[in-house]
């Protein structure tokens, strides 16, 4: 019988998003294993986050404030996160959650989340109301803290890492790599490349420039190593990464020479797959944490202060996305590609103590269980919880 809390836990989940899930694996990994918690996800696809993470999962979109009330009143905690999740135009519906939760009398902790940027008056304004009315806030970047200060979040904030940098690869096979038509060769290194679509999240994205430099880019590493180019999508929700990977193909004058992987897979398999990559480069933020995890040599493209921020903890160079152009970019690959093996030295030194950052995520939880007085736990007939429940937050059960 599991004794452990109920715990409802809400992000970006059942987007197709292979970052997203990595760290809601993560997250439900250690929930489990740590506190041996109850947990149910809110979800924007509840059947594929059940089939992939065996969890209950419930359809959030769909449901009215009464259905979430329920939910809530069985609940011990929530949860909020991981994941870059409040910013301009996506905020509001996690916000939402988090006063409701509150008007239930759930304790609420924001885990390991990202924040920013903020442009409206009203989503600012929200954000700090909203925040500073919650138990705990864990953050995944000092970008994430300062944005939150900058609006007027005075709570105080303990800035961790991303949980998928806790995530474990499953094994790929080279024979899965040869089914798509590459063949891993010592002559013919094996570079991937990470786009995304312009979006809430990226709003700055020039669509036609950016393929263009990527185009580009992509044939120079054919040209001038012989290379193999692997499209890595990390989001398949409406085939955004899939078709910009076709689109900056066609643009290709070496568009024989690269490939897109159509396979779908699980976050933990591409991080398997990252093993046979011998370079990357890459705009998304986790496609970016999948190479470092494997100590794959990279070179970001950031567009965002997430990935900025992931570069920092690195100490990594970075090209400024609004201001490169092809020949920018190809001069600093090459010079990238020339420095790989001090690129790899460095996140064979830096990754482990970023690492240890993420593993902070849980401990940090578990401490505030067991400083959170019992009493503010048990919301209806206490008498009643305390007999049907007595070990739930145990001492043995947070230890």
């Amino acid at each position: 019988m599991n004794m452990g809390p109920k715990i409802g836990l809400c992000g970006s989940y059942g987007g197709m998003n292979l970052g997203d899930e990595a760290i809601l694996e993560v997250i439900l990994q250690e929930l489990k294993k740590e506190l041996g918690a109850d947990v149910t996800v809110f979800s924007k696809n509840p059947e594929d986050t059940q089939n992939r993470h065996k969890v209950r999962a419930l359809p959030v979109g769909e449901m009215h404030k009464d259905e979430i009330f329920a939910e809530f009143k069985k609940m011990d905690l929530f949860l909020v996160g991981g994941g870059g999740i409040l910013y301009e135009g996506m905020a509001e519906q996690f916000l939402r959650q988090i006063q409701w939760a509150r008007e239930c009398g759930l304790p609420v902790v924001l885990y390991a989340v990202g924040a920013g940027p903020f442009s409206s008056a009203e989503t600012k304004n929200m954000t700090r109301d909203t925040l500073n009315s919650v138990d705990m806030i864990i953050l995944r970047e000092q970008e994430a803290k300062k944005a939150l200060n900058d609006i007027g979040v005075e709570k105080p904030m303990e800035v961790t890492a991303d949980p998928a940098l806790l995530l474990q690869p499953e094994p790929f096979e080279k024979e899965k790599l040869e089914k798509i038509g590459i063949q891993t060769r010592r002559n013919a290194p094996l570079v991937g490349f990470s786009v995304r679509e312009p979006g809430q999240a990226a709003p700055d994205i020039q669509v036609e420039q950016y393929h263009e430099v990527i185009a580009n880019a992509a044939d120079f590493m054919v040209e001038r190593f012989k290379a193999q180019i692997l499209f890595v999508p990390m989001e398949r929700r409406a085939q955004k990464d899939l078709q910009n990977s076709h689109a900056i193909i066609a643009k290709m004058v070496n568009a024989q020479s690269a490939h897109v992987l159509n396979e779908e897979l699980h976050s933990s398999q591409i991080l398997g797959l990252m093993k046979h990559i011998h370079f990357a480069v890459g705009m998304r933020l986790h496609f970016l944490i999948f190479a470092a995890l494997q100590r794959v040599p990279f070179v970001p493209l950031p567009y965002a202060s997430k990935i900025t921020g992931f570069l920092q903890s690195l100490d990594m160079p970075m090209p400024p996305l609004k201001e490169i152009n092809a020949g920018k970019l190809c001069a600093f690959l090459d010079r990238c590609w020339d420095g790989r093996q001090s690129i790899r030295q460095r996140l064979i030194e830096k990754m482990p103590p970023l690492q240890k950052q993420a593993a902070r995520n849980i401990k940090l939880l578990k401490e505030f269980l067991k400083t959170y007085k019992k009493t503010r736990l048990i919301k209806k007939n206490p008498a009643r919880r305390q007999q049907k429940r007595p070990a739930r937050f145990q001492e043995e059960n947070l230890s």
